[in-house]
């Protein structure tokens, strides 16, 4: 089944995209594009309650078969055909937006169990390389995309300060990463990169092009 594009992705998320395997893509691009629907229910609630509703949907809906979901929205379908069986990590998903509903300011607590499960759900993109995908330490330029994707969107420059701190915790602990996880490495990289700047966009200012090709090349 073909992946749900009914939206454009940010620059980086296509780029991430266009250096994974083709055996990747498709379960990748269902992760973003159900990530991204997730970040807008979140930037779209003004009530608390009612994005904990919509997101208890999303939980009690993927924990059904995939016969007896309701039809016709891009992203469920998609999930149920390439994703069915593996739900777990999307709703652990959900769970982590959930997080971000919380009176503000956002304390650390909460931005570490996001960044946690939205790690967790890239790594079951990748279906059966979730092995290869700890031996290979690609949680880590995961952990960085979480945390500077979302420091991006943030208002208040102290959360913003927070998340890059917390997002640079294991900078130096970074390896390099085989073929299979390029996508990743490009997409940490780039997040590294919008960290030391202080969580700016990811592909802002002429050294993001330098950024992408350097990872592209050395797998970090």
């Amino acid at each position: 089944m073909a992946p749900a594009q009914n939206e454009t992705l940010p620059p980086e998320l296509q780029l991430a995209l266009a250096h994974s395997q083709p055996r990747d893509r498709i379960s990748l691009r269902i992760f973003f594009d159900l990530d991204i629907r997730f970040a807008r229910i979140i930037s779209g609630t003004s009530e608390p309650t009612l994005g904990q509703l919509r997101l208890a949907w999303w939980r009690e809906t993927l924990m059904k078969p995939v016969a007896e979901r309701p039809g016709g929205d891009a992203v469920l379908d998609a999930i149920g055909g390439d994703w069915p069986g593996c739900e777990r990590e999307l709703i652990s998903l959900a769970e982590g937006w959930e997080h971000l509903l919380a009176e503000p300011p956002m304390d650390e607590d909460d931005a570490r169990r996001f960044a946690q499960r939205r790690v967790a759900a890239m790594r079951g993109a990748f279906a059966d390389g979730g092995a290869a995908w700890d031996d290979a330490g690609a949680g880590i330029p995961a952990w960085h995309w979480a945390l500077a994707d979302l420091a991006r969107h943030v208002s208040r420059d102290e959360e913003r300060a927070m998340l890059v701190e917390i997002g640079l915790e294991n900078e130096d602990s970074q390896k390099r990463l085989p073929a299979r996880f390029k996508g990743v490495a490009v997409l940490g990289a780039l997040a590294r990169r919008s960290l030391e700047r202080g969580g700016h966009p990811l592909m802002e200012g002429r050294g993001a092009a330098i950024t992408v090709l350097r990872a592209s090349i050395f797998g970090a």
